[in-house]
């Protein structure tokens, strides 16, 4: 696997990003130590081999040649109960929504009664979707992970789930295809060999969103990996090269519980005081 490296400098920081062909990182190494952290086990032997081969031979000096210059981190206003991003119910964006756009009951008998679908049932069966992988997203939080749900950006849309821990940050879609079969390839999904869905483009789409506020706020590097989790699926394939975007069906995610070494406990609690605040996403 051919590994893009990049050098980052910010905030007293000196390191090496090895990156996959669309910018993701799978490691870096700290230039002034020279030490190597592995984000992503799978790319460990190239990580290693390639962040080694810049760290020996970079024409720059090792050793930063003057002290970095403070940079002024923005801050958040005191965090208040309507800001507090916690509170959110896995689904709350779709069910406020059914609350007050959706039909009344009587609209909806008749359509149950004719069998005639409606535009909201896709809102419904998504709502029954966020709720399952929230509940076993809440279960993560007795191994030490912060969970948030129901995220609102600044366009009307909004984050599925955050998952925030020492192995990690995890932006995650859940996508809700009952007794369907799922097929996800680089770029595309497909279900039931339909036409194909941008999911997996979309998924790492909103993680770089992601990244772009909480490092606005923190002064490290917050890595975000994509997840997409599937909701009553009958098969779930994915291609050999499909590396970008973690996929699991929504039982699966509990292996995330046992990641570890990307955040410390301190980077955690400062990531997850800035995620929580509504404040934070409006302009993102």
């Amino acid at each position: 696997m051919e590994l893009k490296v990049t050098r980052w400098k910010r905030y007293g920081h000196d390191r090496l990003y090895a990156n996959l062909p669309d910018g993701v990182a799978v490691g870096w190494a700290d230039v002034k130590t020279g030490d190597i952290t592995v984000l992503v086990a799978e790319y460990r032997d190239d990580v290693i081999a390639v962040l080694t081969h810049y760290l020996r031979d970079s024409p720059e000096p090792v050793l930063p040649q003057r002290a970095p210059e403070a940079e002024v981190r923005p801050r958040l206003p005191p965090l208040t109960p309507a800001d507090d991003l916690s509170a959110n119910r896995p689904g709350e964006s779709l069910r406020d929504l059914l609350d007050k756009s959706g039909p009344g009951l009587i609209e909806r008998v008749v359509s149950r009664l004719l069998r005639r679908p409606t535009e909201w049932d896709s809102w419904r069966k998504g709502l029954a979707g966020e709720r399952r992988v929230g509940a076993e997203l809440n279960r993560l939080e007795r191994h030490g992970w912060r969970v948030l749900h129901s995220i609102p950006l600044a366009n009307g849309v909004d984050v599925d789930h955050l998952l925030i821990g020492l192995g990690g940050v995890f932006s995650i879609n859940t996508k809700h295809h009952h007794d369907k079969a799922v097929w996800v390839g680089d770029d595309a999904v497909k279900v039931d060999h339909g036409k194909p869905a941008p999911y997996a483009r979309k998924s790492r789409a909103e993680a770089k969103r992601v990244v772009q506020v909480l490092e606005h706020y923190c002064d490290f590097p917050v890595p975000v990996e994509p997840v997409l989790v599937f909701v009553g699926v009958t098969d779930l394939k994915v291609v050999a090269t499909q590396l970008s975007v973690r996929v699991y069906q929504e039982r699966q995610v509990a292996a995330l519980a046992l990641l570890s070494g990307v955040l410390t406990s301190e980077q955690v609690e400062r990531v997850y005081s800035v995620a929580r605040h509504r404040q934070a996403w409006s302009q993102a």
